[in-house]
């Protein structure tokens, strides 16, 4: 009967959802499914999501025309019910006011199927709180009757029960007093989107329920929601028990901190990952759990569990000198070669950099090595929010005062790799950083790679920074190559200039690129301010570039105006415009840093940045929009600036004074 009714069909003139499929393939899908049947699979199903949806949008003219089709192969006991569960999610795609006038009533009665799983499936079918209803007094499925509990309190929530919402509310109030633990974790996060603060009066047993083992299984039997491939664990529903928190940050805190400590207490390994990775994720939002989360990852430092030690390691490292309690126990994870499959790096290599967060020199042998090894490998990725191995420059920068004991292994890698190996270049970006006396020692190993585009620029920019002590250099320089830019032609000439000790060649160099080509490439700009009021003359293309441009180059022109002129305006105004915007949820923190950079050089603050600076050291969330551990040292990094930036301001410290760079 369906094939006799699908070749009367009149397929011409409709249209599919995708512009690049014929209405002919909805024909042949669907014979393909009824002449099929007990055969079909899922896999069969999936082609009839473009033709006959759209997604979030009204659906085609051929889904009228094939609604009751689906519908019936939906209900039809001899399709396996995988497939038949994959067209029901074909009508919940289908389902929209343009399609509100045809007969939906076969959809409807897929909520009393006799397959548990078609009932689930049906109730993305935007069925209405009455049918909910109807079903709920007669199921008695476990697995069933939980999606059913939380698909009745969304509908409440969204205000769609209309005057069925005072029995959602007894039934969610019912359900509360159930003797079944896991029916009743349903039951407190459906009724948390009516009452939030519902799951904080609950939260004790809400631990309770989950720390238990002998209930683990449970959940996976029964936790069931639509449009979800399969059943929710425990170790799933750790998240959303979390979620119910949100709105009270120390209630969040308390759940997820209660949650590791009893999971530790009854070796509960998964329970104790899975929370660990919530508290991570709150760590990289809020500043505020930091005090909480420091003594737990240090007891768990001694797990017997290398997943719950390379989580505790990771939050060590990223809270830095207040770890300093736990040396010890991370030195004696340095022989720790065990990992956890789903995260990058192994404990010892957390542990060595939780070492040099905390400036312990049980860091430091074999640091080197390891970083190399790091850089060489090959392939393999990580989940950028995870806890994961640091960046190699994140590792090395802030150790510039053990350079002394750094810096020969570095220097070999260089030697041996050179401009092609990868270790090699990023420890010339360290050599960079670190500066002073750190770049004479490096001289020799930095010449060979002037021929090399990949490094030239990076040696350059060293050999400028030595000035004269690099004069040996000068027969090399003729080896350079740079790519064919006018500002990488400029920077050799300015490093001739400065390794040569001709300060008048320097600033002409300089002073010419500003001219003709405003001075922003490669940081030339900048550049120009060491020269301080010999610069003056140039004070106008300064300023020019500087109301022309926007972002980073505005930024690096007001603050090289400043210091050619010495005049605080307008170069305080260009800054209080990456500074205020953070006091208001603005998410610009390059630029933030960057300004308060310049405003600690300049050593004073406007009112309006003073008070938005204020405004932003009270702030509890992270200033950084990055992911994973970046985004809690960035954030660390900022409030020290800003910190600094008060500070320089309210002691009234001469500019001169100011370390340049903080």
């Amino acid at each position: 009967m369906l094939l006799k009714a699908l070749d009367a069909v009149v397929w011409d003139g409709l249209e599919t959802g995708s512009p690049t499929e014929p209405v002919e393939d909805v024909r042949r899908a669907l014979r393909l499914l009824v002449t099929t049947g007990a055969a079909a699979t899922e896999e069969d199903t999936y082609p009839l999501h473009s033709l006959v949806a759209r997604d979030g949008c009204e659906p085609p003219s051929a889904a009228a025309v094939a609604l009751p089709f689906v519908i019936a192969l939906a209900a039809d006991p001899v399709v396996r019910v995988k497939a038949r569960c994959e067209l029901v999610d074909v009508l919940a795609a289908m389902r929209a006011p343009g399609l509100n006038g045809e007969d939906w009533s076969g959809a409807w009665a897929l909520l009393a199927d006799p397959e548990p799983a078609i009932r689930r499936a049906g109730m993305a079918l935007a069925v209405g709180t009455e049918r909910l209803l109807a079903r709920w007094r007669v199921e008695t499925d476990p697995a069933v009757r939980l999606p059913l509990l939380l698909a009745l309190a969304s509908e409440a929530a969204a205000g769609r029960a209309g005057e069925q919402a005072d029995e959602v509310r007894a039934v969610l109030a019912h359900t509360l007093d159930t003797d079944d633990p896991v029916l009743w974790v349903a039951a407190v996060h459906a009724s948390a989107e009516l009452d939030r603060d519902l799951p904080l009066r609950h939260m004790d047993r809400l631990i309770e329920v989950l720390s238990d083992l002998a209930l683990r299984p449970r959940f996976e039997e029964v936790w069931y929601t639509p449009n979800a491939d399969g059943p929710w664990t425990r170790e799933a529903l750790v998240w959303s028990a979390a979620a119910l928190f949100e709105h009270d940050p120390e209630a969040e805190l308390a759940f997820v901190v209660t949650l590791i400590e009893t999971a530790r207490r009854s070796t509960d390994t998964a329970l104790c990952r899975e929370a660990l990775d919530v508290a991570w994720q709150l760590l990289t939002r809020r500043g505020s759990v930091e005090g909480a989360l420091l003594p737990l990852a240090g007891g768990l430092l001694t797990d017997p569990d290398v997943a719950v030690r390379q989580r505790a390691a990771n939050i060590l490292a990223v809270l830095g000198p207040p770890a300093a309690p736990y040396a010890d126990r991370l030195a004696e994870l340095l022989d720790d070669d065990e990992a956890d499959g789903h995260l990058d790096g192994a404990v010892r290599e957390i542990a060595r950099w939780a070492l040099t967060r905390i400036d312990d020199p049980r860091a430091l042998p074999g640091l080197i090595e390891q970083l190399r090894a790091q850089a060489e490998e090959r392939g393999g990725g990580c989940v950028l929010s995870d806890p994961r191995r640091p960046e190699i420059a994140e590792v090395l920068i802030p150790l510039r005062a053990h350079a002394d004991v750094l810096l020969p292994a570095m220097l070999e890698t260089i030697r041996q790799g050179g401009a092609q190996a990868g270790a090699a270049r990023i420890f010339l970006h360290v050599l960079e950083a670190w500066g002073g006396d750190a770049l004479p020692a490096a001289l020799p190993e930095l010449l060979p790679l002037l021929p090399d585009t990949r490094t030239s620029v990076t040696v350059l920019k060293m050999l400028a920074a030595m000035g004269p002590v690099a004069a040996s250099a000068e027969p090399a320089l003729r080896t350079c190559r740079v790519l064919d830019h006018p500002s990488g032609h400029t920077l050799v000439a300015w490093t001739a200039a400065r390794i040569g000790d001709d300060r008048q060649g320097a600033l002409s160099v300089l002073g010419e690129a500003v001219m003709t080509e405003g001075g922003q490439g490669l940081g030339l700009l900048s550049a120009l301010g060491e020269f301080g009021r010999d610069a003056a003359p140039y004070a106008d293309k300064v300023r020019a570039v500087m109301e022309n441009s926007v972002h980073w180059s505005r930024l690096d022109a007001a603050l090289t105006l400043w210091e050619i002129t010495g005049q605080v305006e307008p170069t305080l105004r260009v800054l209080e415009e990456s500074v205020l915007p953070i006091a208001d949820g603005g998410e610009h923190f390059w630029l933030f840093g960057h300004a308060l950079r310049a405003l600690i050089r300049m050593g004073e603050i406007s009112p309006a940045i003073r008070t938005a600076l204020l405004t932003v050291r009270q702030s509890d969330r992270r200033l950084s929009v990055e992911w994973g551990y970046s985004r809690i040292l960035q954030d660390k990094e900022l409030r020290g600036l800003v910190e600094e930036a008060l500070g320089c301001a309210s002691a009234g410290v001469p500019a001169d004074d100011v370390r340049r760079g903080l």
